[in-house]
Parts: C-alpha cells; structure tokens; sequence
C-alpha cells in the first residue's frame, strides 16, 4: 500500500477516511524494511478499549517517544511513571482557582490590547488579513504569558516575526513525515543532515534557544525576590513550579521545565489556534449559523464598552449553548490532532476481533471518526450545530470514544476547559463586532502535519460592524 499512500499523501486525512469507510478497521502494509506495518481503526468499541478498558496495555511506546523526540519527556511523549507525574503536576496547577483567575485576566486584555486593535487596523485599511496567522498570534503570547508570565508581543499591527511558531510548525511538519516515511530513511536523513530532518534539526535549536531563554530569566527573577501575584490573580505556571517545587515535591531542573513549557505550549497555542481557524472557516459560509450566534450574545449576555467595541464577561460565555456547540461541531470535523498512535505491551485482541502484538503500531484516527455515518449518522459531513443540544436546551454529552477531540480516559485533555474560554472568548468578540468575508477562490486545505492547520492560511478582509 506504501505507492497509494504516496501517491494520497498531499490528502491523507481524506484518502484514510475513504478506506475506513469501507472497513472500520484495516492493516496498512509497507515494504519489508519500511517499518510501515500498522493498523488503522476509527470504530468507537476498539477506541474505547484503547484509550480507558485496557489502558495499561496502550502506551504510546518507544517508536512513538522516538518520533516525537523533540517533545522530550513531557505529558505528551511520556508513559508510566513519567507520564504520572507530569499529569499530577499538571493537573494540580491547571485546576487551581489562582491559575484560572490567571487565564482569565490573561484573555481579557489580549483581546482588548491585542485582538481588537489589530481588527481596527486592518478594517480601517481594507486590507487581506490571515486569520489563521492572527490566532496563532494571539494563542502564543496568551500561553506564553500563562507559562511564563512574559508577553512576547506578537500580536500586534506590526506583525513581527515569530521565531518560536515557525520553529514548531516546522517541527510538527517533519514529525508527520516520519509517520509516512520509511523509518530507515528518515533516520538516514537524520544522519545525513538533509531533508526534513534537516528542518527538524533547526527547529529543535531554535525552540531550544528560546525556551532556555525564558527559564532563565524567570529564575533570574525569582532569585531578586520578584514574583508577580497580583491581589489574589494568580501566577504563570513556571512560577508556580519554581517556588512550589519544594511543596510538591517537583524536579524544576531545566529539562523538566522545558518539557513541561514546550508540551503546553503544543496544547495551548498550536491546538486552540488550528480550532479556531476551522471554525471561521465554517461560519464565513454559514449565515444561519453566525445571526444565531450574534442573537444569542444579544439575548443572553451582556457586553462591557471598549474604545474600539464590546467586549464579553467570561463567566457569562459559559453559558452561551449554541456557540458551544458549533465550536463542539468544529472539532467533530477538523480535530485540531487528527489522529495518534498506540502500541501494545502484550498480545491482546480488540472488540473488533482483530489480534495485536508489541511489534504493532495502531492509528486512531480521529478526523475519519468525524466522517463516518456509522457514529454520526447519515448527516455526518453536514455543519449541524444542533445535533450537540437537547430537548430541553442544554449541551448534549457524547462519550469521548466518540467525540474524540480532547483524548479519552486516563489521558483525556486537561487543557479542555482552557480552550472553550479561550476560543469562546475570541469567537464572541469577532462576530460581535466584525464582519469578514473570505477572499475568493483561496485554497483551504489540511497542511501536512500532525496539527490540522490550514497550508495556505485563512485570508479574509474584516469590516467593522455597526452594533446597536
């Protein structure tokens, strides 16, 4: 299958989805010295059994660390006990009132200082603006401020260039490249020092700079005696690490810091920014679906005046049921990660009947499982928001084995309430106070990396609307 799957490769997600289609649950065979043999699955049942039944059998394993070495040995990358105390850390400083109190004042003030004086710039101008680019902007300097507590301004109208995003857009490229090389020749490129691999070399010096920049200068400050908490707000969480360490029993050595920012950074920029690119897409050519955003912020909410437009209570998003679920029906179709990869540690046999061993490499396939009429329906391809609200008006749940955007079981995504706000909170003050319309004829298509963005961007010319 190794010719077919080169000859898809610029449409992988849709040449898998067409095959699962046919078969649930298939063997991809390689050439013998590809390493390629693998199994690729998107049936709930076999999901479910992987990712929480028989968790302990499916760790991510060794080729998977070795593919993503460039993520170290943070949450993402890790199994066992790494990965245990990773998520223990994790968990205690994300769920902390303080850290929210963070996240929200965080918000806040990019879309007002930030957001929303780039959208008067360019509406003002009538220029071409890539959205796409405008939410990477504006997710990187929110998590980096939440890591680090530093801004580094790259959302502005000066439209600076951000080192450390086209560094992780390439590494994530050539990460998904491995996935469809033969091992024996991108650890020849590797060696060589050529190809993607030569890409993947550069990004990882240059993250690597940056990231070893940040840690030391947040331990410099520390050391002065300076930890900004301001009356109650919270701290960033590399702060929280350094002067809690002793408390929680942490190792803040520099590797562990720079596995834990490196990882958060992946989820909170690269993962929020892909959504919400995604979902502009969609209601740019819905209408339907943006008025009944705009009159259920009229009727359900209140805005705060801003110089320059109207800003939302955060609190009060939360309660906004028809955004919620066109974001929930985004991510049905294009999940920020479309797909992982599992490998057992003994002999097991799924619900499917399909027999696995160690030596087998299994896809989850999370942007086929989006498409497939057997788990959606027959309406499966169609933007239908209201298939995620109930009689009575409220949020439908769906098991994550099916929703499978935020990860399912022990390893669901702690980050899923972070991102609802964040991605509330942007979604509400662009269609509240901003018309966009798409420019015409661009190409929109899955870029060719195991984060779904956009190759070509989101290009659009913004007006500004006038609210009564």
């Amino acid at each position: 299958m190794m010719l077919e799957l080169l000859l898809n490769v610029n449409r992988t997600h849709d040449w898998a989805t067409e095959i699962v289609k046919r078969s649930p649950t298939f063997i991809f065979k390689g050439p013998w010295f590809s390493s390629l043999n693998l199994m690729a699955t998107v049936e709930p049942a076999n999901v479910h059994y992987i990712m929480s039944k028989n968790f302990s059998n499916f760790p991510k394993g060794p080729k998977f660390q070795e593919i993503f070495d460039i993520l170290g040995d943070g949450i993402f990358n890790s199994d066992a006990d790494t990965w245990k105390y990773h998520r223990r850390v994790l968990t205690g400083l994300v769920n902390h009132k303080k850290f929210y109190n963070y996240l929200v004042r965080t918000t806040w003030e990019k879309l007002e200082k930030g957001l929303i004086k780039v959208l008067e710039h360019v509406s003002e101008r009538g220029v071409v603006v890539d959205l796409q680019d405008l939410f990477h902007r504006l997710t990187f300097d929110s998590t980096c401020i939440l890591v680090t507590g530093y801004d580094p301004g790259c959302l502005s109208v000066e439209f600076p260039e951000v080192q450390f995003s086209r560094a992780l857009d390439d590494a994530e490229e050539s990460i998904f490249y491995r996935h469809v090389v033969p091992e024996s020749i991108w650890k020849l490129q590797r060696w060589i020092g050529i190809g993607q691999e030569k890409q993947m070399s550069k990004a990882r010096e240059t993250l690597d700079d940056i990231l070893a920049k940040y840690i030391s200068m947040k331990r410099e400050e520390l050391n002065k005696g300076n930890i900004l908490e301001n009356d109650g707000e919270g701290v960033d969480l590399l702060t929280s690490c350094m002067i809690e360490d002793d408390i929680l029993g942490l190792k803040t050595d520099d590797k562990f810091l720079r596995d834990l920012f490196l990882n958060f950074m992946i989820a909170g920029s690269d993962t929020t920014s892909a959504a919400l690119s995604w979902f502009f897409w969609i209601v740019s050519q819905k209408p339907e679906v943006e008025n009944k955003i705009r009159e259920e912020l009229k009727t359900k909410t209140s805005a705060k005046e801003n110089e320059n437009g109207r800003l939302y209570d955060i609190e009060e998003l939360k309660e906004l049921v028809y955004l919620h679920a066109a974001l929930c029906e985004t991510l049905r179709l294009y999940p920020p990660v479309p797909f992982q990869h599992k490998v057992p540690v003994k002999a097991d046999i799924l619900p499917s009947g399909h027999r696995v061993v160690p030596t087998t490499k299994i896809l989850l396939l999370m942007y086929s499982m989006g498409r497939m009429p057997s788990i959606w329906g027959k309406d499966c391809l169609e933007f239908k928001p209201d298939r995620w609200i109930t009689e009575k008006g409220g949020i439908k749940h769906e098991p994550s084995y099916k929703f499978f955007a935020f990860n399912a079981g022990p390893r669901t995504c702690l980050g899923k309430d972070v991102a609802f706000t964040q991605m509330k909170a942007v979604a509400a003050t662009i269609i509240h106070n901003y018309h966009f319309d798409l420019v015409e004829d661009h190409p929109v298509v899955p870029r060719l990396s195991v984060i779904l963005h956009m190759k070509h961007g989101l290009k659009a010319r913004v007006t500004k609307r006038r609210v009564e």
